[in-house]
């Protein structure tokens, strides 16, 4: 049974039924459902969604996740000018884009990726937009072209602890995921840096903390942490409830590391409430500048 922080009433309708109209209308993914986010109805209510480009289906087998595993098709080449139609239609100001790990594709997928942040430039001129990428087989190049369509804030989750990786994200390596953060940290001009955990996998206190520490000495400026939920009995198992006030301590602990803002609570996930994140972030980091 879920403990009681874990349980919440249904958020008003809001723009439910307007971005639910804008994703379907025009055959578009969001991570919200494919992933079975806990929090779609709200953002859905506050006219937000994190577009999934390139899927539904992943080349990898993470056993946290829930997003199909069925056999990959070719990058849709109208996806670009739908999601850019879309993010117009919902007059968005700050957007998230996520993807699917696409092993099967020579760059990653990166080029698309590029070629949708264009087309939403074009679409809705100042828009900010937040990329949360994979790891791109670790290729520099297929990097730096996602790095040349200037985001403002660059995402690469981490998901979990290093000892962990055998049985959460068996196609993954820890360290790769590093030098991507790396990176992109110190490209210049300079894109702030972003990266994510889920607790309750069976992490220890003092793992985490180190790994919060790894990730923060590439020079990433936020952190999200939240609670893993089984999407199934499938899945790995839940091996902890993370009470809310130790989610709070981890907040604190992330601030002192030189985090310039971190989002860390049950139903926190990476792209929750993104835009505040980052104002947040930009705020510090144009203070720390002065």
């Amino acid at each position: 049974m879920k403990p009681k922080w874990l349980r919440r009433r249904l958020p008003p309708p809001g723009r439910n039924a307007t971005v639910h109209a804008a994703i379907q209308g025009r055959g578009l993914h969001t991570v919200c459902v494919e992933a079975c986010c806990p929090n779609q109805m709200e953002c859905f209510g506050r006219g937000t969604a994190t577009f999934l480009l390139l899927g539904p289906s992943c080349t990898r087998g993470c056993t946290f996740c829930a997003v199909d595993k069925s056999p990959t098709r070719p990058p849709d080449p109208d996806e670009p000018a739908r999601i850019a139609a879309a993010v117009a239609q919902l007059e968005l100001n700050f957007c998230v884009l996520t993807m699917v790990t696409r092993d099967d594709l020579a760059d990653g997928g990166a080029e698309h990726i590029a070629e949708t942040v264009s087309a939403i430039r074009k679409a809705r001129s100042g828009i900010g937009l937040e990329l949360l990428i994979s790891d791109l087989h670790g290729s520099g190049k297929a990097l730096f072209r996602v790095l040349e369509a200037r985001p403002e804030v660059l995402n690469h989750n981490v998901e979990t602890v290093p000892r962990l990786y055998p049985e959460v994200r068996p196609q993954a390596d820890f360290n790769r995921s590093l030098e991507l953060l790396q990176r992109a940290s110190s490209h210049n001009p300079p894109i702030v840096t972003k990266s994510g955990m889920m607790l309750g996998l069976g992490e220890t206190r003092k793992e985490l903390i180190e790994t919060m520490q790894a990730v923060r000495d590439t020079g990433c400026r936020l952190l999200t942490l939240g609670q893993y939920l089984a999407p199934s009995k499938r899945h790995h198992p839940i091996v902890r409830y993370v009470p809310p006030e130790e989610f709070s301590e981890y907040e604190k602990i992330g601030l002192g590391m030189g985090f310039s803002a971190v989002a860390s609570a049950p139903f926190v996930r990476s792209s929750y409430e993104a835009e505040r994140l980052y104002r947040e972030a930009a705020a510090r980091i144009a203070d720390e500048t002065d």
